[in-house]
């Protein structure tokens, strides 16, 4: 008879927040495969789990399948967890479900923390409809392009974003979408947890003198009769972004680095675009 395949979901920021039925599975099954073996050795030492891990993460994923499967085969009950919230929910795990389904292995996933659900509820946008879009692409194009097909949907719309993207996710947001009610909700479950709850313009004008920092998670109201998208691109010029920068005491390298996170674009490219920028500039004020 197969073993069991268990997702569980484990803290995203208070460890106060695993369950108890989590607890007790994580020592009784053979095996954990862990996203990252040292961050969840935490969390086990914490509630004095001695079970053994496997590391499984995005560069291994399809690499571990077969040892894992091959256990399940055998009888052997295993686990599956992140680093925080539902493995396979933009997290590892996926790949080993759709195996262990096609086994014919039973696969069960408990409920408990996870990003979405919980800045959803306290969002105050509408929950009673909701996509969640996940990392959109990195590249400008692309993600614009993926925010496109989203534009008409009328249910909520939630994002994961990393910090040193936030600015140009919201640019692009901004110009697809229109200046739609949104939430920027950081840190959750965690000491410093926040959500920014402004229109899409306003939030741009607050992460321009705010560095954002920690987990993100990004809602927007989905389409409206009465909001209209930006007939302009909102992004400062290059040109801009660099001055502000090394106004406020960064250096230009570092600027142009801190840039290149931003746009997704590469520090050569973007020097290229900056020098073109300087010389149009020189040549209007002459």
């Amino acid at each position: 008879m197969s073993g069991t395949l268990y997702l569980i979901p484990t803290p995203i920021g208070n460890l106060e927040d695993i369950t108890l039925r989590a607890v007790r599975i994580l020592r009784e099954v053979d095996l954990i495969a862990c996203e990252d073996t040292r961050h969840t050795r935490k969390l086990l030492s914490h509630f004095d789990i001695h079970t053994p891990t496997l590391s499984y993460h995005e560069h291994n994923e399809r690499d571990r399948v077969n040892r894992l499967l091959s256990d399940l085969q055998s009888g052997k009950s295993v686990a599956i967890v992140s680093d925080a919230g539902m493995p396979g929910i933009s997290d590892p795990g996926a790949v080993i479900v759709q195996a262990a389904v096609e086994a014919g292995c039973p696969v069960t996933a408990l409920p408990g923390a996870c990003a979405v659900p919980t800045a959803l509820a306290a969002s105050g946008l509408n929950t009673e409809q909701f996509l969640f879009a996940g990392f959109l692409p990195v590249k400008q194009g692309a993600r614009r392009q993926a925010l496109e097909g989203l534009r008409d949907l009328s249910a909520t719309l939630v994002f994961y974003e990393a910090p040193h993207r936030l600015l140009a996710f919201l640019e692009d947001a901004l110009l697809v979408l229109g200046n739609r009610p949104a939430v920027v909700a950081r840190e959750l479950s965690k000491q410093f947890e926040e959500y920014v709850r402004l229109p899409l313009k306003e939030q741009i004008a607050h992460f321009m003198h705010q560095e954002p920092r920690g987990e993100m998670v990004i809602l927007i109201a989905g389409k409206s009769q009465d909001v209209q998208t930006e007939p302009l691109s909102p992004r400062l010029t290059l040109r801009e972004d660099m001055e502000r920068l090394i106004a406020g005491g960064i250096s230009p390298n570092a600027a142009m680095k801190q840039l290149s996170q931003k746009y997704g674009v590469a520090k050569r490219e973007l020097y290229r675009q900056w020098q073109e920028e300087k010389d149009q500039a020189d040549e209007v004020t002459r």
